[in-house]
């Protein structure tokens, strides 16, 4: 099952060494070409207005909206919650608007101020999750579509909605590839 893993900017090759560990064939994606024949696409963390305006400039923002909406399983983390909502508060950031969300950046804090906190994700089973937090969005809202999968400090962290999954925190930062399981397993179908 060949994935893709956006590689334009943050934490495409960590993502990318996850994905390989769970058995996935992994692509990595810069051009509107590289999005030929994926099954599924991650869009990593790092700076969500630098991945925006890179989108754009390569001429691959409108291909990949198409392939979402057309049911491409995508899975984004941190700058790609921001990326895939349909709102975000406080900044005019152009977005794929895919998932019924309203966000808002860099709500955790500043870089000083990651996090890692160990999650109840009822999902993955009775362990908990150690998710990393790095200058996480928040989700503020959520629309009736959208599914609330693990909660944080009251706030929605991992949510889907049909072929989309989002977490605020970074899996690809730990060695624990259950999420990324659950993504290959579950959303990729």
């Amino acid at each position: 099952m060949p994935v893709g893993v956006l590689a334009m900017q943050g934490a495409f090759r960590e993502h990318r060494l996850a994905l390989e560990r769970c058995g996935a064939a992994v692509r990595e994606v810069r051009t509107r070409g590289d999005l030929e024949g994926l099954d599924a696409l991650v869009i990593p963390g790092g700076e969500s207005t630098a991945i925006s305006l890179l989108l754009r400039r390569g001429e691959l923002f409108d291909a990949l909206r198409e392939r979402i909406a057309s049911g491409l399983a995508t899975y984004g983390t941190c700058a790609g919650v921001i990326l895939l909502a349909k709102e975000v508060l406080g900044n005019g950031l152009k977005t794929l608007g895919l998932m019924d969300l309203a966000v808002r950046r860099n709500a955790y804090g500043r870089q000083v101020d990651s996090f890692e906190v160990s999650l109840t994700i009822p999902l993955l089973g009775p362990e908990p999750f150690r998710a990393v937090f790095i200058r996480a969005p928040r989700i503020e809202r959520v629309g009736s579509g959208v599914e609330v999968l693990a909660m944080y400090d009251g706030r929605p962290v991992l949510v889907r909605q049909g072929n989309c999954l989002v977490s605020c925190f970074h899996p690809e930062l730990t060695a624990d590839l259950r999420l990324h399981r659950y993504f290959l397993e579950n959303v990729l179908q």
